[in-house]
């Protein structure tokens, strides 16, 4: 890779850079929470790690600013894992490896874990920095923000003074998040009954791929395909035209991910196979002609099966898997009625799994509205109890509402109006952040997200523009620098 320090002057990309080196999926953090306590101690600064890994760096206000509020500035160290089902990655062991293009930093086929790995590199050039003028700093890096936000859970009032907070978790440069989506997960269970494999049969592999993907709350509205609602809407097709049995049914790999590849096996009568074709040719000409413009790359596929099956999903459970995955509510579910724009509650059906037992659909719901959230959480519980499962809801995080009168976001429209002349864009975002659990775990907050360019994230296309990230760090740096009262 390029020394993008050298390149831009920054020692942001040294840091993006090291701590890229290190594998930080959620759940595996580990050595990056103990990377960065090392860090802050290397520094001389005072560190707390605490139960959930959570790191906390402090670092006391330079000459000047002693009579200034404390600022927190804040970001999570865990990064979504995904890659190209063609990359070799093991995301347990393997560092990402970085690739510059023009303008953009890619991973090598994986995701590149700028969300948020540049809000910490961000902060390490931060605390490095005795030229920065700025108040006394606290430096909250969170665990499991991708999966749950559980670290932010967990972060204890005693240990933070600040009431300024600086979430640097968003990825639109010029835009200024003052409000976050609250969220639930959903786990449906459907028991699978297995009987054996007709006589005179013979198994395909579909599969939908080439899908773009996306952040499923960030990304929603754009209304890309879904692998998992795409794959129940072909099966469903072909079982109008057509009985089969199915042997499996997967698609997704993470629940907060709009899914870009799925895969089902079939057994079907072999004297059916024209049929079958003539199904799959009819709904895959039907939806390829619907998503020319939102997914140009997709594909679905149909093979013959190598794999030597004696069991099939019995005809009760064929249907009611596919019913399952084809209602399971999806997409955009309401739009606000006071901000244009703003998708106000969505779900989306992320993961599905099968295993000897069953069949389980992983959804991500969202909404600013409480009400609506579990509106949405019913309707997935009332459909999931009528198709003969089980239903299980968790890992629900709070919304952030918006905040009237706020001295932080009235200095960040003054400081970018000064740098680049021209109004900051002030926006609600559906996607959740950690502004509304730390408003739980900590009181009264004053807070304002904000953020680099960084496209696509949570697909292996993820990629961080260099120069919005110079801008970006400083713009933090001036905002730091007028925190003064």
């Amino acid at each position: 890779m390029k020394n993008l320090e050298n390149i831009t002057g920054k020692r942001i990309f040294y840091h993006f850079n090291e701590i890229s080196k290190i594998p930080r999926g959620s759940g595996n953090e580990k050595q990056i929470s103990d990377y960065l306590l090392s860090f802050g101690k290397s520094l001389g600064l005072e560190c707390i790690q605490d139960d959930a890994l959570n790191v906390i760096i402090k670092k006391p206000a330079s000459k000047g600013y002693e009579k200034a509020p404390t600022v927190i500035i804040q970001g999570h160290m865990d990064m979504v894992c995904e890659k190209n089902n063609d990359k070799i990655h093991d995301f347990e062991k393997d560092p990402i490896s970085l690739v510059v293009k023009d303008d953009y930093i890619y991973a090598d086929n994986t995701t590149l874990g700028g969300d948020d790995g540049i809000a910490v590199a961000y902060a390490m050039a931060i605390l490095e920095d005795t030229s920065i003028e700025h108040p006394a700093i606290e430096v909250l890096i969170t665990t499991d923000e991708e999966t749950g936000m559980t670290g932010a859970k967990a972060v204890r009032s005693k240990d933070l003074d600040g009431k300024i907070v600086l979430n640097l978790d968003s990825e639109e440069e010029g835009k200024l998040w003052v409000s976050c989506a609250g969220g639930i997960r959903t786990e449906s269970t459907l028991p699978i009954e297995w009987t054996n494999k007709k006589e005179n049969t013979k198994e395909y592999v579909i599969e939908v791929k080439g899908l773009a993907g996306g952040h499923s709350g960030a990304e929603i509205h754009l209304e890309r395909g879904n692998a998992n609602k795409l794959m129940a809407r072909v099966l469903r097709e072909i079982l109008n035209k057509v009985s089969f049995n199915l042997v499996s049914l997967k698609g997704g790999a993470k629940d907060n991910a709009i899914p870009r590849e799925a895969m089902a096996v079939i057994s079907i009568d072999q004297s059916k196979e024209k049929e079958l074709i003539e199904a799959k040719t009819k709904i895959d000409s039907d939806i390829s002609k619907e998503f020319t413009k939102k997914d140009p790359g997709l594909k679905i596929t149909l093979l013959e099966s190598q794999e030597k099956i004696e069991k099939v999903f019995s005809d009760d459970t064929t249907a009611k898997a596919i019913s399952l995955s084809y209602l399971y509510p999806n997409g955009v579910n309401t739009m606000s009625s006071e901000i244009e724009g703003l998708v106000e509650s969505s779900s989306n059906l992320g993961v599905v799994t099968t295993n000897e037992s069953d069949i389980k659909y992983h959804s991500a719901v969202r909404s600013s509205v409480f009400s609506l959230k579990e509106e949405i959480v019913e309707r997935n519980k009332c459909l999931t109890e009528i198709m003969g499962g089980t239903f299980e809801s968790a890992a629900g995080y709070p919304e952030w509402p918006y905040k009237s009168d706020s001295k932080i976001r009235d200095i960040c429209k003054d400081v970018y109006l000064r740098m680049y002349g021209k109004e900051a864009e002030v926006v609600a975002i559906h996607a959740g952040l950690e502004c509304g659990i730390l408003k739980e775990r900590l009181g009264d907050l004053d807070m304002i997200s904000f953020g680099p360019n960084i496209i696509d994230i949570h697909t292996p296309n993820e990629h961080l523009s260099i120069s919005s990230a110079c801008r970006c760090f400083e713009y933090l740096v001036e905002v730091l620098k007028e925190i003064r009262n």
